[in-house]
């Protein structure tokens, strides 16, 4: 029996991927078809697939074409899949002419002719972009435009910032730049705001009034109270309203969060995590080592052990005007949690969880998290997860955003009430209640 094996997303399955799942079969007597993973597809270029994993296995099925279907997960299973199988033939579209040459030493590659005129990406293209506005003045707006590149169904529809000193210039030469707000708002169907968190607020409120979907970098507002209003105006207009914490989107960082509270290291007794870098640059546009840390460090304490703490005690080193670095520790009824947040004084930037069974270490930078390790008395009994992570996790929520608005349903990995709780930190921190400064 010759056994054939072949790969794809399958995503809106159409015609095309039905004829060359017909030529795949009549190269052998059994078809083994490989359904890419959600969040596993870097071969390809572009993510936001529309379909769920069962979705598209489920379209495969239905082509009564493939004799065995199994998903593929990670880097380099193609060949443990031809070996495990036992498989004669790998067969791919001409598209990957050459791509898979490697496998050569493990079966026959052959690569079929392509059906010209019709691709996934090329139906996802004809519907309609989402025009995405800028506005802000941080070098992350320069990460957003190149992670965009890699989502379909996005396309930046121009920028608008007070000052472009962190703005690189190629994206100053290739898209529009705006002379005010307004002008965003009408050419964009949607606004993702990287400005200081004072501006978010007014921000925000008025991309809602006009109608506009937004992502905005935490913290939402700096105030609890104005973080609940407007995810109420959110709601009651039918909008999307996203918190921007990448770490959030992350399939390591997700992964870490089902593991915990699966039981796998017992009851969680401590939170801590630690974000810090020695900032160079100190102008208008920097922000605090709080503003800009505190809600990332935050994310797995509140996701974690939830926004009901007893107390908090705040600590902070200021220069300048600004925190150069924070420290704050959370107790709750039966765990506590603590935070160090740096911009100016370096310490290690790793995240431990620590339970009555075991721990959780992610070593430094934790918050772009693609690895991490189950830690127990009996070392033997260690384990580490692995995970491929593409643009920091930007892309991840830029394609969350996307199927948010497209779907009109808010799939946000951060909740309303963290988002608030965040707020409500920073409204603490600004007015300085329960902070002492050393």
């Amino acid at each position: 029996m010759v056994k054939v094996i072949t790969y794809g997303t399958y995503d809106l399955l159409h015609y095309g991927h039905i004829r060359l799942l017909e030529r795949a079969k009549a190269l052998g007597d059994y078809l083994i078809v490989g359904v890419t993973a959600d969040g596993f597809d870097q071969t390809r270029g572009k993510i936001n697939v529309h379909q769920s994993l069962m979705e598209r296995i489920e379209a495969v099925k239905a082509t009564g074409l493939a004799d065995e279907i199994i998903v593929e997960e990670y880097e380099g299973q193609k060949i443990d899949d031809i070996i495990k199988y036992d498989v004669d033939i790998f067969t791919v579209g001409d598209d990957w002419q050459g791509k898979f040459d490697y496998l050569n030493e493990y079966c026959k590659v052959v690569y079929l002719e392509r059906t010209e005129g019709i691709s996934s990406s090329e139906i996802r293209s004809k519907e309609r972009e989402i025009s995405l506005g800028l506005i802000g003045e941080s070098q992350v707006l320069n990460k957003i435009i190149n992670e965009s590149k890699f989502v379909n169904g996005i396309k930046i529809s121009g920028i608008y910032a007070l000052n472009t000193k962190r703005i690189n210039q190629e994206n100053l030469d290739s898209y529009k730049l705006y002379s005010s707000y307004d002008e965003l708002l009408n050419n964009s169907d949607a606004i993702y705001i990287i400005s200081r968190p004072k501006y978010h607020y007014e921000q925000i409120k008025k991309a809602l009034l006009n109608n506009k979907h937004v992502m905005c970098e935490a913290p939402i507002s700096t105030s609890k109270e104005e973080t609940e209003e407007l995810f109420a105006l959110a709601k009651e207009r039918g909008l999307i309203l996203f918190t921007a914490i990448k770490t959030a989107y992350s399939t390591a960082y997700n992964r870490l969060k089902v593991l915990v509270k699966s039981g796998k290291i017992g009851k969680v007794i401590s939170v801590d995590a630690t974000c810090t870098s020695l900032e160079s640059r100190i102008d208008e546009n920097t922000w605090s080592s709080f503003l800009e840390w505190g809600p990332t460090a935050l994310l797995p304490i509140f996701q974690l052990l939830g926004t009901d703490y007893l107390s908090k005690s705040i600590i902070s080193h200021i220069e300048n005007d600004r925190d150069k670095f924070t420290k704050i520790d959370f107790r709750y009824e039966t765990s506590v949690a603590s935070l160090k947040v740096a911009n100016g004084a370096k310490s290690e930037g790793d995240l431990v969880i620590t339970g009555t069974k075991g721990y959780i270490y992610v070593p430094a930078p934790w918050w772009k998290m693609d690895y991490f390790e189950v830690r127990y008395e009996n070392q033997s009994s260690n384990q580490r997860y692995f995970y491929q992570l593409d643009g920091e996790g930007i892309r991840y929520e830029l394609v969350a955003f996307a199927k948010a608005i497209e779907t009109k349903k808010n799939t946000a990995c951060i909740i309303d009430l963290v988002s608030s709780e965040i707020a409500n930190l920073v409204n603490d921190f600004i007015k300085q209640k329960d902070v002492k400064l050393i």
